[in-house]
């Protein structure tokens, strides 16, 4: 079990790993190789980092803490493949950075801090960089959330987004045991594989802003959420889906969503 010397920041979401057989499992279920770049965020204590080092041909590593400088300088001593950026990563013009590698393979692999889970998704999709497989540990409601099927409670306007641009996997259970300190919360690896065949979409930013108007009110109906909008056009898509203005968001599938998104753009 790997042991840590720092002071964790509850601010950070700072849970760090402390079972490597674990993170070898999470490191396995990518297909890495001597060609591949792999971006981690939030690297901490740098047990995954090393694992990942030691399989890809560079490893670049976001950490907001720079009261770690010197531990991952300690820790990473010899492994002349990593790069760690203190700063920010949903501050980064993430498609820059990697302009200065030379890869064939493009993978993001992280225990990413839990309260910033979206952000980092919407991040990497915003990016229009082509990852071969991403794969993150979240929290286990979360993971639940992102790979649920329309009907389940669980079912959102984030699970539409990311269904609409990869196919989700949930990959395996983390107990909160393997953490220090331990979070009151379980986890889940779940890994994203971009769809090679995504439905057209006209405008993401509508699409989006769509899917989040539509759940607003999880127990109300499409007529009540999407009011503001043309309910003429919304009402003619839904039925060519068998559907009408009372079906509720939760049991409307992505393919429903990607055409009232393109009907509705002006």
């Amino acid at each position: 079990m790997e042991k840590y010397d720092v002071k964790f920041k509850k601010k950070f979401g700072q849970n760090f790993l402390k079972d490597i057989t674990i993170v070898k499992r999470i490191v396995n279920t990518c297909d890495i190789d001597s060609n591949s770049l792999v971006i981690e965020v939030g690297p901490g204590g740098a047990i995954m980092t090393r694992e990942l080092a030691q399989v890809a041909k560079q490893v670049l590593a976001y950490e907001i803490d720079q009261d770690l400088t010197d531990e991952l300088a300690k820790r990473l001593d010899g492994f002349n493949n990593v790069d760690v950026l203190f700063q920010d990563f949903l501050d980064s013009n993430l498609a820059l950075d990697v302009k200065n590698y030379e890869f064939d393979k493009l993978f993001f692999v992280s225990n990413v801090p839990y309260y910033i889970t979206t952000p980092i998704i919407i991040k990497l999709i915003t990016s229009k960089l082509k990852f071969n497989k991403i794969v993150m540990m979240v929290q286990k409601e979360v993971g639940d959330r992102f790979t649920t099927s329309p009907g389940s409670r669980d079912y959102g306007s984030i699970t539409v987004l990311l269904n609409y641009f990869y196919d989700i996997k949930k990959e395996f259970f983390v107990s909160r045991k393997n953490f220090v300190p331990e979070p009151k919360v379980d986890s889940l690896i779940v890994s994203f594989t971009e769809k090679e065949n995504k439905l057209p979409l006209k405008n993401f930013d509508f699409f989006e802003q769509l899917l989040k108007d539509s759940f607003q009110f999880k127990r109300k109906t499409i007529r009540n959420n999407l009011k503001k909008y043309d309910l003429k056009i919304v009402e003619s898509v839904l039925c060519d889906f068998g559907y009408d203005l009372n079906v509720r968001a939760e049991m409307l599938d992505v393919e429903v969503f990607v055409k009232l998104a393109n009907e509705l753009w002006k």
